[in-house]
């Protein structure tokens, strides 16, 4: 006890001597009641680059962080808008202080514990643990094999795994495609990949998903923003690209399709997108990826965080050809993570990401589908929304680390089951 007691100091002084630079932002939830006012809205979010968590449309209320020394300009622009605001979190630091300590003191009792193989699901794991981590499985199993796809802009490796009894080489096999951290302070979107290799590779339960279907997994796909996101700015959201005088990319804006149409051209904000479509090696190595299994590329899942959704394309309201077969199998992932979510957790909702959420262009999704895949998603994993909710948005607590990748891998096998009877119907086998 008495060690334990030692451990949750040495972390609670380590947390609050982090996050300074959050120190005295505020979290606000803003209500629009008119069209008009959803403009002004976006028009006060641009000129000020705020970070907008959830944006605001008349009957759904939007989330915005606010940097503490703009807070009283902020709400004076919107009284003077008549747009109704509550400000839910006065001091957004000490939430990150608050993750720091719950994710610390989890680590210091998952490294005691901790003797199965594979990852733990109760921390967040780092890039260079995973980077390890996906290197050990293909020496271990072999159905796995590791692939370098690339460096990021910093110089880290960019690894996937794919997963196969045939080593790729049975063509009769669709292949499923699944990526998370493209967007780098989303983490409770690694848990989802590490507890889909989970059941693909270690602890094997459904045999058909393996020996049906061909797997490619890239857990981190942003590397340097997802470091930058655990030791510099929590809510980091770009690479690390160098532009002008701001850094970062938004990675989910420089696919070409649709490129710059809907995302920003400042590159301080958090969807500038680019100087051209995959001016950055990170979206480059998705291209390629998607490209050199196009032939048999069924299903592609670009995981993200948070909002409990279900998207698709495209995000300038254009719908796919197969549109309403896109829906439907949105509409049985959704529910198969109804089904076992938290009751406290919203349902899922399912729809074009430009009808349900917002316009944007460049994402990834959409690009997989001109590539070729019939079926092409983003995921919006949940708010963490506990019974004490403690933490919320981005940030991530211990207890739903586990469950964040079991119910994504429900929807996950729905998924991958429905590819496979397609792609096997369209082949006529």
């Amino acid at each position: 006890m008495k060690q334990f007691s030692l451990i949750l100091c040495v972390v609670f002084h380590f947390a609050f001597a982090k996050h300074e630079l959050y120190d005295g932002h505020g979290l606000y939830q803003v209500n629009v009641e008119f069209v008009e006012q959803t403009q002004l809205l976006e028009e006060i979010q641009t000129r000020y680059n705020l970070d907008v968590w959830v944006y605001a449309y008349p009957g759904k209320p939007g989330q915005i962080l606010v940097p503490g020394h703009l807070k009283e300009q902020f709400q004076e622009e919107l009284a003077a808008a008549g747009i109704t605001y509550s400000l839910e979190v006065e001091n957004i630091k000490e939430k990150l202080d608050l993750e720091d300590s719950l994710l610390e003191v989890a680590a210091a009792r998952s490294n005691r514990s901790r003797s199965l193989p594979g990852l733990s699901f109760d921390v967040i794991h780092r890039y260079a643990v995973v980077d390890r981590y996906l290197v050990d499985l293909a020496n271990t199993y072999p159905n796995v094999r590791v692939f370098s796809a690339g460096r990021s802009v910093e110089g880290r490796d960019i690894k996937y795994i794919t997963i196969s009894t045939t080593n790729f080489q049975d063509t009769r096999k669709p292949v499923v495609m699944l990526q998370s951290l493209l967007h780098a302070r989303e983490w409770v979107t690694l848990p989802a990949t590490l507890y889909a290799i989970e059941k693909l590779v270690i602890d094997v339960t459904e045999r058909d998903l393996v020996n049906d279907i061909d797997w490619i997994i890239l857990p981190i796909a942003n590397p340097d923003g997802y470091e930058h996101s655990h030791t510099s700015a929590r809510f980091w959201r770009k690479n690390r690209a160098r532009n002008s005088f701001c850094m970062g990319v938004d990675l989910n804006r420089n696919f070409d399709i649709f490129w710059g149409t809907a995302s920003s051209t400042n590159p301080c904000s958090d969807t500038f997108h680019g100087r051209r479509a995959f001016s950055e090696p990170e979206s480059a190595i998705v291209r390629d990826i998607l490209h050199a299994h196009r032939n048999r590329l069924e299903l592609y899942i670009d995981i993200h965080s948070f909002g409990s959704m279900v998207l698709y394309g495209y995000g300038n309201r254009q719908l796919p050809p197969n549109a309403l077969a896109v829906n439907y199998l949105g509409v049985q992932m959704a529910q198969a993570i109804d089904a076992v979510k938290w009751p406290q957790n919203r349902n899922y909702i399912v729809g074009n990401v430009a009808m349900v959420l917002y316009m944007a262009s460049g994402g990834s999704s959409d690009y997989a589908m001109t590539t070729g895949v019939p079926f092409s998603y983003t995921f919006e994993l949940p708010s963490y929304r506990g019974i004490t909710s403690t933490v919320q948005g981005f940030l991530v607590e211990p207890d739903f680390i586990l469950q964040a990748g079991f119910e994504t891998w429900e929807a996950i096998k729905v998924g991958a089951r429905f590819a496979a009877r397609n792609f096997n119907r369209r082949a006529g086998q």
